[in-house]
């Protein structure tokens, strides 16, 4: 355990002095381009070049292995079919080293295909309205949410799963909390009215159990109404950082009354670099306006928004008019030893993607915080879709490379060292879909990730460093 969590710390304090990882990494696309548009498939500093898969879903090294480990439509535990449109996910650990899994489903309501209730919904008087967030009248409930699933390490089984969130929509990202819950996001804004009962837009906590019950649909409300993606979590604060995935997106800090409490409610606040008034980090080529440095910290200010319910959902115009920092479409966030990680899907010259990194003030969310401010820095902004492309889902692996999902039809699993040297882990060639969830076991014996539209959840094992 302890070497695991020095080598995590240096590649922090790493990345932390320089930036040089991410940096190599842009600098490494640009020279790869010029030298040839073939990039090699992975290179020596990674696990080596990626094997054909014999059943065509997914290359990985040689020595490593996948496993399917649940698909779309099975039926589970309570009685109910597995959703499809697996997304978000983070592991926890269960009793005698099982590994609890919470996982988002990103679906909209009367896409019943995919749904946890049948093709006609012929399972919805299975499950009581009040354990539905919107019941949908009854006739067009919505049916995103949570599955939670518990897996046996040593066997590679799942052993149970079943539903842990009902009735919200597009529930895409989340985060996982240091009280051993998951805070899942809607990626969607409806408001009450037609075969809609409930506003959306909100984030709901979904406890980390192994027994079969599902979370009260209790909505967040205070932590704002946008379109959530992600969040993240500092242990030593309990702020809660969030990314919201829009063109023209902000990135939100929720300030809890009460440390591991956020029903006790809170401060909803939005970034924005200092002195530099609705600064724009999207680096997008039509844009006339400063371009944001990579490696270069910069100072941050968190400024107060109110109305945060947002019917008219414009919480990102009133904030970047107030001064707030836009970024093109926020979606992963990871947080690491003192700083977390998110990316910004198509943001850069490209559009090809961004990744960011913020570290916290020493009295971050404080009176006083001012006197030493939290610090932003753009780590790398792609230049070549052959090295990365619509960063998304991303994660921090046990020995500090940073491991992230592609959002494309053609994606693979894109690795980064604490040197900037990038590799490819993975590739999906069985089904045009982005990838999504990736997560180690709290042992990092195994990355779990999913084949979004296929309804896939994949467990990948192998020869991880951590484990070397």
């Amino acid at each position: 355990m302890k070497e695991k969590t020095d080598t995590r710390r240096k590649f922090l304090k790493v990345s932390g002095t320089a930036s040089l990882g991410f940096l190599g990494l842009y600098q490494f696309a640009c020279t790869a381009k010029e030298e040839s548009k073939s990039l090699p498939a992975n290179s020596a500093i990674g696990y080596g070049k990626l094997k054909k898969d014999k059943e065509k879903i997914f290359n990985l090294p040689e020595g490593f292995s996948y496993k399917v480990i649940s698909k779309r439509g099975e039926k589970m535990a309570d009685g109910f079919l597995l959703p499809g449109e697996p997304d978000g996910m983070a592991s926890f650990e269960g009793e005698n080293g099982k590994v609890i899994i919470v996982r988002n489903h990103e679906i909209s309501p009367g896409n019943t295909k995919e749904g946890s209730f049948g093709q006609n919904n012929e399972l919805l008087s299975q499950i009581k309205p009040e354990e539905v967030y919107d019941f949908g009248k009854g006739e067009v409930p919505s049916l995103g949410g949570t599955s939670t699933f518990v897996f046996n390490e040593e066997t590679q089984e799942i052993e149970k799963q079943y539903l842990s969130l009902a009735g919200t929509n597009r529930n895409c990202a989340g985060g996982k909390t240091p009280w051993n819950s998951w805070i899942t996001c809607e990626e969607d804004t409806t408001l009450a009215g037609g075969e809609s009962e409930k506003n959306h837009g909100f984030n709901f906590e979904v406890p980390a159990t192994e027994e079969i019950a599902k979370a009260e649909p209790y909505p967040l409300k205070e932590m704002g109404r946008f379109n959530h993606e992600a969040v993240c979590v500092d242990p030593k604060t309990g702020i809660v950082y969030q990314t919201e995935d829009r063109s023209d997106g902000l990135i939100y800090r929720f300030i809890p009354n009460e440390k591991g409490n956020l029903r006790a409610g809170g401060k909803l606040q939005v970034l924005a670099i200092k002195d530099q008034k609705s600064f724009d980090t999207r680096n997008w080529k039509k844009l006339t306006t400063p371009k944001m440095e990579q490696g270069k910290e910069y100072a941050v200010e968190w400024l107060d928004i109110d109305d945060v319910e947002s019917p008219k959902d414009d919480l990102r115009i009133r904030g970047f008019e107030n001064g707030a920092a836009r970024f093109a479409r926020g979606e992963g966030a990871w947080f690491g030893d003192g700083e977390f990680y998110f990316a910004c899907t198509n943001g850069g010259h490209k559009s090809f993607g961004q990744v960011f990194k913020y570290i916290p003030g020493k009295n971050e969310g404080a009176k006083n915080e001012g006197d030493d401010p939290g610090k932003l820095v753009l780590f790398v902004e792609s230049d070549d879709n052959e090295i990365l492309k619509s960063c998304d889902n991303l994660t921090i692996a046990p020995w500090g490379d940073i491991i992230l999902c592609e959002d494309d039809p053609h994606p693979f699993l894109v690795g980064i060292t604490p040197k900037g040297e990038f590799y490819k882990l993975g590739e999906n060639i069985g089904f045009e879909s982005e990838l999504t969830g990736v997560c180690f076991s709290p042992s990092g014996k195994t990355l779990f990730v999913n084949i979004q539209h296929a309804g896939l959840t994949l467990a990948i094992t192998g020869p991880w460093k951590n484990n070397a």
